[in-house]
């Protein structure tokens, strides 16, 4: 008998702690569906707006802790501003120190998640950081390009993060 008693309280304490459902902010707890509008650019370049829109809507499917929908069945609107877009060398040529070999491009999204129901009540806020090193083919151009979408691909992995976890 006091071995079935035993056997009990470890199963029973052996998940004490743990609850059932997602880990969501308080503040956020009745929200579910979540609508992302095209976001806006700060910056000089072209289709940021797009890529960054893209990546957030990514972002929150592949987390699964909010559903995308459309504006009339949403809870919340996740409204994001392209900020920055900034080059630094990371290597630079042997020969040519004034010509890079890599570069690291960090970019800085700011966002603010309202209420679909009452826009002026903001739910949540913030702004969110995004890397990526690349290496310098001969069209500098087109490997900014390039690395672009991966930069912002992590950015907004860590804005929903922080919408989904509150950290």
């Amino acid at each position: 008998m006091r071995s079935v008693l035993l056997l009990i309280a470890l199963a029973v304490t052996s998940c004490a702690g743990y609850r059932l459902g997602g880990a969501k902010p308080e503040s956020l707890r009745d929200v579910k569906n979540i609508t992302v509008p095209m976001f806006s650019n700060d910056t000089l370049h072209p289709r940021a707006e797009a890529l960054a829109t893209s990546a957030a809507t990514g972002a929150l499917v592949q987390d699964g802790t909010y559903r995308v929908s459309s504006l009339d069945k949403a809870d919340a609107i996740l409204e994001g501003r392209v900020q920055t877009i900034d080059y630094t060398a990371l290597r630079a040529s042997r020969y040519d120190t004034l010509r890079p070999e890599e570069l690291l491009n960090k970019v800085t999204l700011s966002w603010t998640l309202r209420d679909a129901r009452d826009p002026t009540k903001i739910l949540a806020s913030g702004s969110s950081n995004g890397s990526s090193s690349f290496f310098v083919d001969s069209n500098l151009q087109t490997s900014r390009t390039n690395a672009l979408p991966d930069a912002l691909q992590r950015a907004s992995e860590s804005m929903v993060s922080r919408i989904a976890n509150g950290f």
